[in-house]
């Protein structure tokens, strides 16, 4: 099922570049603990707020896009981090007991 999940985001980030969309793409770069998604896991975000994939299986998806939209804007890259020690990580729902390391960038 991952592998389903990874081949969909990126093929929806390629889909969505083709017809002029503004795609920022956020991948899972490093995990400690118990974390919800692999190293490599990938979330596809639109100027519209329109995402496909997981970086969390959905604890902390909102914030990422949020981060995303801001990147679109400036064009910056950003590197996100969540963990349970984290208040944000509690407040936007990652309480697996791991952290998760997530890169976003916006894609060309």
């Amino acid at each position: 099922m991952a592998e389903m999940l990874e081949h969909d985001a990126l093929a929806t980030a390629e889909a969505w570049r083709a017809v002029g969309r503004k795609v920022a793409l956020a991948t899972v770069v490093e995990t400690w603990g118990s974390a919800p998604r692999p190293v490599g896991s990938h979330l596809v975000i639109d100027e519209e707020g329109n995402f496909e994939g997981s970086v969390s299986g959905g604890c902390v998806e909102g914030a990422v896009v949020g981060e995303a939209l801001e990147l679109l804007e400036s064009g910056a890259t950003k590197m996100l981090e969540f963990g349970v020690a984290d208040e944000t990580a509690w407040r936007v729902g990652l309480s697996c007991g791991g952290r998760i390391r997530v890169f976003v960038e916006p894609v060309a």
